[in-house]
């Protein structure tokens, strides 16, 4: 399991007790490293044989990666509210935005921000323990942790080429309303990637794991215990 930017293991708390008895489930720090290649690389190397794959956000950008130099090793595949594309002029100037403020004393309106409605359903927005949890993950990975993590995805690939050639059994999950990696991305993942099933959970933005984190681990359940039926 790996987590999103600003975000650390405890993202998936819910998941692993959830679905313990379908794998030994295991998250891992991915700010680490400020190259994406690097971090994916050192993630497989902590790993022995195969594995099932769940990314979150900029852990699904890591998990492409992953799946580039390791396709063999990679039993199952779960993307979380992610981004297969390579970064716009405009994400990439909102984040060399944050890096700047990171230089000059400001991590904590970043942090902040992060808690803000965009990341959100308005019905979770309000909901004390989910901000402060965002917030507390933020500060958990702190200045260098984010640093590294926001220039490692300023030189991720476009994965669209990568996509067809994913053939493990891929489960794709996203939030209605998720404003950072809309649904539609999540559909194009669908169409791009042979084998794969796409889920969209209602009454939930960007945070799945938090948001609505009883109904994802129905899904992962489900779609789990079918892709094992099916393979029997």
């Amino acid at each position: 399991m790996i987590p999103g930017t600003l975000c650390d293991v405890s993202l998936f708390e819910n998941q692993k007790i959830g679905i313990s008895d379908l794998a030994n489930c295991q998250a891992v720090d991915c700010s680490r490293c400020d190259n994406l290649a690097e971090m994916a690389t050192l993630i497989l190397s902590e790993i022995e044989g195969n594995f099932a794959l769940m990314g979150f956000s900029y852990g699904g950008i890591i998990a492409f990666e992953m799946m580039r130099q390791a396709p063999q090793r990679i039993s199952k595949l779960i993307l979380l509210n992610t981004n297969y594309k390579a970064p716009s002029e405009a994400t990439i100037a909102s984040q060399k935005k944050y890096l700047k403020m990171v230089e000059t004393g400001d991590f904590r309106k970043i942090t902040t921000d992060f808690t803000k409605e965009s990341m959100l359903h308005p019905s979770h927005a309000k909901n004390i323990e989910i901000r402060e949890k965002v917030l507390n993950m933020a500060l958990n990975v702190g200045e260098i942790g984010f640093k590294n993590q926001v220039k490692a995805q300023l030189g991720r690939p476009d994965s669209r080429n990568d996509l067809p050639k994913i053939n493990c059994p891929t489960l794709i999950i996203t939030g209605r309303e998720d404003r950072i990696c809309p649904p539609t991305l999540h559909e194009e993942m669908a169409q791009l990637i042979p084998n794969s099933e796409l889920k969209i959970l209602e009454e939930c933005g960007h945070l799945t794991p938090l948001e609505q984190p009883e109904i994802l681990n129905d899904v992962i359940r489900n779609w789990w215990l079918n892709t094992a039926n099916n393979n029997a």
